[in-house]
């Protein structure tokens, strides 16, 4: 069975807001893309506890957090100008570079 690839818009980096779901908005940084999962890891959202056995490496155990990964479709880049979470969209320029560019107000994403 064949592994799909998803393309994802949002890069790491990113400003995002949560558009839906436990942590509906609150916004964060894009620490990592997950293609293959078509999800985002975003700081400070989707916090998990988990219950560790004591290892060598940590021989006291205990409970972390962790912060796990995210549907990209929850998220939206986040609109600096109205605070609001926005789609992507692309605009071709006469050179032919693709820009990103927010669906909402039309401005160019850096």
């Amino acid at each position: 069975m064949q592994k799909t690839i998803y393309k994802i818009s949002l890069k790491k980096g990113d400003t995002v807001m949560v558009r839906s779901g436990k942590y509906r908005g609150h916004s964060g940084k894009v620490l990592a893309v997950h293609p293959a999962l078509n999800k985002v890891t975003v700081d400070g959202v989707n916090i998990v506890k988990k219950h560790q056995k004591p290892t060598r490496a940590n021989p006291t155990g205990g409970i972390i957090e962790l912060t796990k990964p995210i549907w990209v479709g929850k998220v939206g880049i986040l609109d600096s100008g109205a605070k609001k979470p926005s789609r992507i969209g692309y605009k071709v320029g006469k050179d032919g570079a693709k820009t990103r560019v927010l669906k909402s107000s039309g401005k160019e994403i850096k």
